[in-house]
């Protein structure tokens, strides 16, 4: 349940209240004319209309440059209402929107929380120690980019494709030229010259799997799933599931210590997860019915899902047939 304030001219009151009984809203209320002669309206909105209400009112008051529509969450409603148990709750388009394109921004966090993941996921591998590795997943932004390349894939917004592909880009370089860095400067004495050979989890992140790649198209779809019902503190686990950081400062050390053969199987893995978050994410998006809101933009992004969809699908045919090769290879 959210509560949806409308602050328009006051003229508007009536449609407003004839959307409210349209989809049968029974709690609904407005202040009185401000000075600059508009007013507020507000109206508690069930979840299984929402959607339908945010559509309805961008169609009739969406080009208003004095409207607002606020989204407002309700922790709790009493007297209590009975709920469906098979009704699950679910975010609208734009709270997905706002929430997805905050991932893919590049900003000063974005960029700092890439590359102190990237010292922590480093430290963790060469001391071989899994805590600090699963601390470095936790806190890398990479995930936020990838979804939001989908996501603005699924409604044809070429802007939030090409922010979420730029934020993606500029993390991963960022965190494979430090990894880079840190490969050349940092000796390790194990006996075998310099550095990361006997790593279990170093060697872990250069081999990938037919299960690597279940894990991360199961764990990509656990992430929408958990994104567009609401649920998204389940977002921590999908980013242990499915990291992305490991296997780029695991590349980046390898090649910085020597070790090109190694590191071919680390972008592998990470081609692999990428790719394989991409694809599981367009298709819950899809499942969700997520698309845009009017019919010249659904279009749009019919072409969009059309393009995208055929690109990662061959992509991920090819490198499962790699992973499926290398198996062979070296068993």
């Amino acid at each position: 349940m959210r509560l949806i304030e409308i602050v328009a001219e006051e003229g508007h009151t009536d449609t407003l209240r004839g959307i409210a009984d349209q989809h049968e809203i029974t709690d609904y209320w407005w202040g009185a004319p401000a000075d600059d002669g508009r007013r507020s309206f507000r109206m508690l909105v069930n979840d299984e209309v929402r959607q339908p209400v945010m559509d309805a009112l961008q169609n009739i008051l969406g080009t208003a440059e004095d409207t607002r529509i606020v989204v407002l969450p309700v922790d709790t409603v009493l007297p209590r209402e009975p709920q469906d148990a098979a009704k699950v709750s679910a975010a609208t388009r734009e709270e997905l929107y706002t929430q997805i394109e905050k991932g893919a921004r590049i900003d000063s966090n974005y960029l700092l929380l890439t590359f102190l993941s990237t010292v922590v996921a480093a430290i963790g591998l060469i001391e071989d120690n899994v805590a600090v590795v699963v601390g470095a997943m936790v806190i890398a932004p990479l995930l936020g980019p990838i979804i939001a390349l989908a996501f603005g894939s699924s409604l044809g917004d070429g802007k939030l494709v090409w922010t979420a592909l730029k934020a993606s880009l500029s993390g991963l370089v960022l965190a494979f030229g430090l990894s880079v860095g840190i490969g050349l400067l940092w000796p390790v004495d194990i006996g075998q010259g310099r550095m990361l050979v006997a790593s279990g989890e170093i060697l872990a992140r250069t081999d990938v799997g037919l299960d690597g790649a279940a894990l991360a198209l199961a764990s990509g779809a656990a992430a929408v799933l958990s994104l567009t019902t609401g649920l998204s503190s389940t977002l921590v686990g999908v980013m242990v599931a499915v990291a992305l950081l490991p296997p780029t400062a695991t590349m980046g050390m390898l090649i910085g210590a020597g070790h090109p053969q190694l590191a071919g199987g680390a972008l592998l893995l990470l081609a692999v997860n990428v790719v394989c978050v991409i694809v599981s994410a367009k298709i819950v998006f899809l499942a969700k019915g997520v698309h845009p809101r009017t019919w010249h933009a659904r279009n749009k992004a019919r072409q969009s899902t059309l393009l995208h969809g055929v690109t990662w699908g061959v992509l991920l045919l090819v490198l499962l047939m790699i992973v499926y090769a290398r198996q062979r290879v070296f068993v």
